[in-house]
């Protein structure tokens, strides 16, 4: 009896141990790239008490949201349009901060200028009454449709941002809710966004400038669904925003979230493949190192992990399926350090001074370079002395083109940084190349090379109807149990507020399927 009851508790005092250790093993999560969706979901996994890895390709955190200093200029190289800035502010209150811990925002007026073919140009201001005044002024009678159209917008807004976005897009039957179904016709599915557009105003400027935020989208307008007039809200309501020191400050503010909360991160180690058992992955292993694990978050490029890293046969798609992907566009990218000002740029400035219509055929239709490109130019210098010296200028310029076009050359590339001076030549009068001290470009090539990116896309899939919620890659793994995905090619989609959204989305995912 006695042996019997000394061996008893020891049993049960073993199994408690071994059960324990199982427990906090489950706890390990490992997470492939630092871009915003997967800094986001790190902080709501470690949040919820899981040993996080963060393990990521390139030299610092951000993914996309990058950064370099060259010759006393601090580029941006990424994401440059500061929207929606409550979705960053709930982010950072979850975890008892806010934007000022960070960085100052402030708000720019305008919020943008334009520049069209004869030379003209339109401001666009950050009071709506006063960007109704001006739609009445050049075209009589549109600023009270404007103000309706934006208040539909705004509908759609809040309906997508309190119900879509959060959905993690596994089955239809999370879109029967009754506040779904009742609002579904007026979310506009399958309307044109040209179509609304056009029944607010005629004029052709005025036109483009409502066409212009669902221009990276991925689809001309004519094809892009009239939901997406809610980023006209977003743009038009909500503001264009600047972080002082450089949109860069983000990514700073989600790492310094995340180790706070013990984050650990693994810098410039590629990961290369998996090693699985009993259909999980147990092992990440990178060009540098083997980390054991117990649950993966994939916020890398999804082809990229989905084709290049998981074995062909747990793969969740096949080549025909990517194939089939309608991809947001690409981009040519400059970024020139001036050693003078040029006083008639703005912030924000896009250049719709040649075919709007003949470019985005050439991005959306029949996938070619562009002969006459419209393009945007982002100074920074205009509002923040601090990306650039003294009387310096810093331009950010970005072609949009069509997704893995052949052919990009040195040579193709001077053709169109020729035609980028020419053209702000013609709107500035200040000839740009006599004042270049330092420049650099970055294509299709390199969004492959630094972000693994499909077919070099810069914004992920298209929204088009068919790549909408449940139509979008899954955020989980078919085949492989504990393998998760973030980030733009999947819910909600491309951008920076989708990306802090679909983090959290994907981290409560993770978290619900382990209770």
């Amino acid at each position: 009896m006695n042996a019997w009851i000394n061996i008893y508790p020891g049993i049960f005092i073993y199994i408690q141990v071994e059960f324990q250790n199982e427990r906090n093993k489950l706890k390990r999560v490992s997470i492939i790239g630092s871009g915003i969706a997967g800094m986001s979901a790190a902080c709501v996994m470690a949040e919820a008490g899981y040993d996080v890895t963060v393990i990521e390709k390139n030299d610092k955190p951000g993914g996309r949201i990058n950064v370099f200093e060259e010759k006393g200029f601090r580029f941006d190289m990424g994401p440059s349009w500061y929207w929606m800035p409550e979705v960053f502010e709930n982010f950072y209150n979850r975890f008892g901060f806010k934007s000022s811990d960070f960085y100052e925002l402030r708000r720019l007026d305008p919020s943008y200028r334009v520049w069209f073919d004869d030379r003209g140009k339109m401001d666009i201001p950050a009071d709506f009454g006063e960007l109704k005044e001006m739609f009445d002024k050049i075209e009589p009678g549109s600023g009270l449709k404007l103000e309706k159209f934006i208040n539909h917008a705004k509908e759609k807004y809040d309906i997508g941002m309190s119900e879509f976005v959060w959905k993690p897009g596994q089955s239809i039957f999370e879109f029967a809710d009754i506040r779904v179904f009742r609002n579904f016709f007026r979310l506009q599915l399958f309307k044109s966004i040209s179509n609304e557009i056009g029944k607010v105003v005629t004029n052709p400027q005025l036109k483009q400038l409502l066409e212009f935020p669902v221009l990276f989208l991925g689809a001309a307008p004519a094809d892009t669904p009239a939901l997406y007039s809610l980023m006209n809200y977003a743009d038009l309501k909500l503001g264009t925003w600047y972080p002082d020191g450089g949109m860069y400050k983000i990514a700073e503010a989600f790492y310094r979230i995340a180790t706070s909360l013990g984050v650990k991160f693994e810098f410039n180690e590629a990961v290369r493949s998996f090693k699985y058992n009993n259909g999980n992955i147990s092992h990440v292993i990178t060009d540098k190192s083997v980390y054991e694990t117990d649950m993966v978050i994939a916020n890398a490029d999804y082809h990229h992990v989905d084709q290049e890293i998981v074995s062909p046969e747990l793969a969740n798609y096949d080549n025909k399926y990517w194939e089939g992907r309608k991809m947001a566009p690409s981009s040519l990218l400059f970024f020139l350090g001036l050693d003078r000002k040029v006083k008639n740029l703005e912030h924000h400035n896009l250049f719709f001074d040649a075919d709007f219509d003949k470019h985005a055929g050439q991005i959306y239709h029949h996938p070619e370079w562009p002969e006459d490109p419209l393009f945007y130019v982002c100074c920074p210098s205009r509002t923040d002395n601090t990306v650039a010296p003294p009387g310096h200028e810093n331009l950010f310029v970005l072609i949009p083109l069509a997704p893995d076009l052949p052919g990009e050359t040195s040579e193709r590339t001077d053709q169109y940084l020729d035609i980028v001076i020419k053209r702000i030549k013609d709107a500035t009068s200040v000839d740009i190349s006599e004042h270049i001290v330092y420049k650099r470009h970055f294509g299709i090539r390199d969004f492959k090379s630094y972000y693994n990116s499909f077919k070099g896309n810069a914004y992920g899939l298209a929204n088009t109807l068919f790549q909408t919620a449940i139509l979008k890659p899954s955020i989980k793994s078919k085949k492989i149990s504990n393998l998760y995905f973030t980030g733009q090619l999947t819910t909600p989609g491309p951008g920076l507020p989708p990306s802090v959204i679909s983090g959290q989305v994907v981290a409560n995912e993770v978290i619900n399927d382990n209770k």
